[in-house]
């Protein structure tokens, strides 16, 4: 696998911004201590978000994803989304678009990837659990399903009022158009609908609203799947968790 750091620049955001990149390498003949599952074909990919606190480097940092990315031969895509809630920000930084619109497109041109609906899915953890499932919901043209890792799964909960208005304005925090339960509503009767995962520990904080979400799942008949386990809000969990979300969406591929 290669590692890149793509320095490119976002008509979204309008600023050059980076944006980590794994992606299979054909020939490691003599690499030690590591498999390659690289292949002619055009690579599958997992867009990978972080949470509040975090960067594009986060992913890459605190779990081992290039290792087990590379069972998979898939690119994985970990962009900076801030602390944007991957929304469309008032001053003008349209962290949703960037994201969501046209970091796919950018990908493509950089890369050997696939660009068909089947062979892109979406992940994240926390806040970044909370954009890919909103962005799987919205963008079901363009990503295949999307995974949440213990994530902010309800935000009319309060929880990050000011923040979020703080994005978004006062006036929009209570849109429809960002909350995964309106969201996930309109799929009521759709022939199409995204593939969703989420997970969450016990013991995490957010645990509650992951089982409000799942249970509003679960009544629109969606795909999805939903796993918990002794946990809290931590590294630990999601780098374990992170190669399930990876047998979900391309274990069976």
């Amino acid at each position: 696998m290669a590692y890149i750091q793509l320095h490119v620049y976002s008509r979204a955001l309008g600023i050059q911004t980076e944006v980590g990149v794994i992606i299979p390498q054909q020939d490691t003949a003599g690499e030690i201590g590591i498999g390659n599952a690289a292949n002619k074909q055009k690579y599958r990919s997992l867009y990978l978000l972080h949470g509040l606190s975090d960067d594009q480097t986060i992913w890459h940092r605190r779990t081992s994803i290039e290792r087990y990315a590379t069972e998979y031969g898939i690119c994985v895509v970990m962009p900076c989304g801030g602390r944007s809630f991957y929304m469309n920000q008032q001053n003008g930084q349209a962290y949703y678009n960037f994201v969501a619109k046209e970091l796919p497109a950018l990908i493509s041109e950089f890369f050997n990837v696939s660009d068909k609906r089947e062979d892109r899915y979406i992940a994240g953890n926390s806040m970044g659990g909370y954009g890919a499932l909103k962005i799987a919901l919205k963008e079901n043209e363009t990503f295949a399903g999307g995974a949440g890792l213990s994530s902010v799964a309800d935000i009319r909960t309060g929880l990050f009022k000011e923040l979020i208005e703080g994005n978004i304005g006062k006036e929009n925090y209570l849109s429809d158009d960002e909350d995964l339960f309106a969201l996930s509503a309109k799929y009521e009767n759709a022939n199409t609908k995204p593939r969703l995962y989420m997970c969450c520990g016990t013991e995490d904080f957010l645990y509650s609203d992951n089982v409000k979400l799942c249970n509003h799942l679960q009544k629109l008949d969606f795909d999805y799947t939903y796993e918990e386990s002794e946990g809290t809000h931590e590294w630990g969990y999601w780098d374990k968790k992170i190669q399930s979300v990876l047998k979900w969406a391309f274990g069976n591929k």
